[in-house]
């Protein structure tokens, strides 16, 4: 007997030596785009500490963007300075995924067996998977929107209440607006930095970036030239000038541009910088094929980088509160991205109301089910791929090289950068 209580002692002692180690459970977290997610993450980890006191979690210095965020756990990969925790863009996510970098995290999905009833369909798991591996949870989810300036509207016009629904409505809205002068543009489409406005109007289109076995490029077809063509035209019939991103973003929010077209995740920021200078109106982004047209789903997934099981767990519990319902009813209201967690769409408890009460919100909420991943290129020529697609969309704008010039060169490039089989 005695035996046996010391054999009980010595399994209590040993549980609370495992209950302070897990005490000092220390997760170093990076992530990008401060400007858009410091306020988030900031709310969402002291909630999270709050109901896991045994849990601190410390962020690392921010990155200004996606692709800066990328190339820093890029750099610190294997190394002590690697962050437990990251979040990356999904277009990326195939990079650290493919080379290994981050942590599947179908063994955890698996185990937990209840992702379903917390929030997380199989659509939604989807859009972080590649190559049979989840490589992280989706936590902040964009799709690109109109964005209307109302009081432009109604002088050349139109009707907020009926906003465009075909390009050809904006672009005939966008000539009015352009023709009101005193320093009015009609059209601002948020082209640069990226392929993702591109794919768009692509993906929109009923178009691919790449054929099924990814040796070939398939944006060079009739879908593609469709895309381009379209840029084309807000140019020379939609009063778009050449902006640049940040110029873009401060001509709308003056006044000064009349419709826009960006993420969703933009538009707490947008909401903030307009304030009481004009009236907006947010509306779904029209597509060249209704019928066969999707959407690029943008923004990022939060990935596990850590390789000690003991934080493993905890990582893992971190990552599902984050992308779940309650970090999804503080993503979406303090940005503007859509719910990556369906729990959190439906539910009262989080942002059943918030639709109701937040009509701006509403566009990219009802474009969900035509979100597709934002397309991941192979091999790693990635990002030249992107700039290879941006700088010949570029030449369009500045009406340097016809859609058909341009298009073709940029599928030439591009098929020299992809891997060669």
């Amino acid at each position: 007997m005695k035996l046996f209580r010391t054999m009980l002692a010595g399994v209590a002692l040993a549980g609370a030596l495992m209950g302070t180690a897990q005490a000092d459970t220390t997760l170093i977290v990076h992530y990008p785009m401060p400007g858009f997610f410091k306020d988030v993450m900031d709310t969402i980890s002291q909630k999270y500490m709050a109901g896991h006191p045994d849990v601190k979690i410390v962020f690392a210095s921010p990155s200004p963007t996606y692709e800066d965020g990328l190339q820093q756990i890029l750099r610190q990969a294997g190394t002590d300075e690697m962050p437990d925790i990251t979040f990356i863009g999904l277009n990326r996510l195939r990079v650290v995924a493919e080379r290994g970098i981050s942590v599947d995290l179908k063994p955890f999905v698996d185990k937990d067996g209840h992702m379903a009833e917390q929030g997380f369909s199989d659509h939604i798991l989807g859009l972080a998977q590649f190559g049979g591996q989840q490589a992280g949870l989706a936590f902040a989810t964009s799709n690109p929107i109109m964005y209307l300036n109302a009081d432009l509207v109604r002088q050349a016009g139109g009707n907020p209440d009926v906003p465009p629904k075909t390009w050809d409505e904006v672009l005939a809205l966008g000539a009015k607006i352009k023709a009101l002068g005193n320093g009015v543009d009609g059209i601002d489409f948020r082209w640069q930095g990226d392929d993702w406005m591109f794919s768009a109007l692509l993906f929109g289109a009923g178009g691919d970036m790449l054929s099924a076995d990814e040796k070939k490029v398939a944006f060079d077809g009739p879908e593609g030239l469709a895309a381009f063509t379209l840029v084309q035209r807000m140019v020379k019939e939609g009063g778009m000038p050449v902006f640049t991103k940040s110029a873009g973003e401060q001509a709308f929010v003056a006044g000064k541009v009349g419709i826009e077209f960006q993420t969703t995740g933009a538009l707490r920021n947008t909401i903030k910088n307009v304030g009481d200078k004009f009236e907006m109106r947010t509306a779904p982004i029209p597509m060249l094929d209704p019928a066969k047209g999707q959407l690029p789903t943008g923004g990022n997934a939060a990935v596990m980088l850590t390789r000690d099981p003991a934080k493993q767990q905890v990582a893992w519990d971190f990552i599902k509160f984050a992308a779940g319902p309650y970090g999804a009813s503080v993503v979406v209201p303090g940005t503007g991205y859509v719910p990556n967690n369906e729990l959190a769409a439906k539910s009262p408890e989080y942002l059943g109301d918030f639709y109701a009460k937040n009509p701006l919100f509403k566009a990219g909420l009802e474009q969900m089910t035509e979100m597709r991943p934002w397309y991941a290129f192979p091999g790693s020529n990635g990002v030249k791929v992107t700039q290879t697609i941006v700088d010949n969309l570029s030449r369009v704008v500045e009406q340097s090289a016809t859609p058909q010039e341009a298009l073709a060169d940029a599928s030439d490039e591009v098929q020299k950068l992809l891997p060669r089989h």
